[in-house]
C-alpha cells in the first residue's frame, strides 16, 4: 500500500464531493504540489462540523491530510480568500472544468502551472463576456500540461508559418497539414484561424467557433469515449443566456 504521507497546509480547490458513510464526505481535490487527490473528511456532514459549509467547489482553501494509498484523511482545512461567485453559465463552466480535471488527470501527478491556470479561470468565469475565451485558454493549457498540446503555429510538412487564406487540416498528434479545399466534415480551417487559436486571439467569432469545435474533437479523443455530463448542462445554460439576451 506504500508508506504513509502527511501534507501540511497545501493550497487546494475542491473539485467534487459525495457522501461517504453516514457522516463523512469523500472529496476530489486539486492541489499544486500533490496533484489530484482523494480525501475523506470524517464527520464533515455532522450539523456542528466546521467543515460542513467549507468543503465545496470554488472556495480557495489550504488543507492538511495524512494517509496512504488512493484515499487520505483530511486533518485540517481553512479558507484563504473569497470564493469565486459563479452563477448561471459561469457556474456550469466551472463544473465542466472540474470534470475535465477529474477525468484527465492521474492521481498524485503534480501540475503547479495548471493549478495556476485553473485559479485564473475561476476569476474569469465571473465575467459573462470572458466565458468562452477563458474556457478555450484553459482547455489548451490542460492539453499542453498533459503532453497533448496542439501544434497549430506551423505546417507539419515543412515547419513554415501558416498562410492566411490557405486551407489546412488538423491531425491529432501530428499537427496542421495543407489541403486543397475546405471540408466541413473534417478539422479544416483557414491558416489565419489556426494562427489566431495558437496565439489565443479570440476577437473573431469565427475563431471562437473553430476553437470550440477543434478542442472538443481533441478532448473527446483523450477521454476515450467517456462522456462529460457537465457538457450538456453548460450547453443548456449558454442557450438560456442567449435566449434571454434576445
Amino acid at each position: 500500500m506504500g508508506s504513509s504521507t502527511r501534507v501540511e497546509l497545501e493550497p487546494a480547490w475542491v473539485l467534487h464531493t459525495r457522501q461517504y458513510r453516514e457522516t463523512s464526505v469523500m472529496l476530489e481535490v486539486f492541489t499544486p504540489g500533490s496533484g489530484r487527490i482523494g480525501l475523506i473528511a470524517r464527520g464533515a456532514r455532522r450539523p456542528k462540523s466546521p467543515w460542513r459549509a467549507l468543503l465545496r467547489p470554488f472556495e480557495p482553501l489550504v488543507m492538511s491530510w495524512s494517509g496512504r494509498g488512493d484515499l487520505a484523511t483530511l486533518q485540517a482545512a481553512e479558507r484563504i480568500g473569497n470564493g469565486a461567485a459563479l452563477t448561471g453559465a459561469g457556474l456550469a463552466a466551472g463544473f465542466y472544468a472540474n470534470e475535465l480535471l477529474i477525468r484527465l488527470l492521474e492521481r498524485r501527478d503534480p501540475h503547479p502551472v495548471l493549478f495556476a491556470h485553473y485559479s485564473g479561470l475561476l476569476e474569469e468565469l465571473t465575467q459573462a463576456e470572458r466565458l468562452e475565451p477563458a474556457l478555450r485558454n484553459f482547455e489548451m493549457a490542460l492539453l499542453q500540461e498533459l503532453g497533448f498540446g496542439l501544434n497549430l503555429g506551423y505546417s507539419a510538412v515543412d515547419q513554415t508559418p501558416l498562410e492566411a487564406g490557405r486551407w489546412y487540416e488538423y491531425h491529432l498528434e501530428r499537427g496542421v497539414l495543407p489541403v486543397a479545399a475546405e471540408d466541413p466534415t473534417a478539422m479544416v480551417f483557414e491558416g489565419q484561424i489556426f494562427t489566431a487559436i495558437h496565439e489565443g486571439d479570440w476577437a473573431s467569432p469565427e475563431t471562437r467557433r473553430a476553437a470550440k469545435r477543434l478542442l472538443r474533437y481533441t478532448i473527446d479523443h483523450y477521454l476515450d469515449g467517456r462522456e462529460l455530463k457537465t457538457r450538456r448542462v453548460y450547453a443548456a445554460m449558454l442557450s438560456r443566456v442567449d435566449r434571454a439576451a434576445k
